[in-house]
């Protein structure tokens, strides 16, 4: 009797940690997923960056306002 109870208990926790196990097993299947779909993302983000533009705008040259009429010496 005392082996049968064993088994029982056995065969419980075994059930109750298969769904832990499964719950890490999907778990871990979509955080993979997820990044493998960031990958092409990334790609794409590095060759814009590469190849986009880095100069930045001229600025325009400004006249003080309150030497504009005046020579300088």
């Amino acid at each position: 009797m005392q082996r049968l109870l064993i088994a029982v208990a056995l065969a419980a926790v075994s059930v109750g940690l298969s769904g832990c196990i499964v719950g890490t097993v999907v778990g871990t299947a979509v955080d993979v997923g997820v990044e493998v779909v960031k990958v092409p993302f990334k790609v794409g983000k590095g060759i814009y960056d590469v190849v986009k533009d880095d100069d930045p705008p001229a600025k325009a040259k400004t006249v003080d306002a309150g030497n504009a009429g005046q020579k300088s010496e």
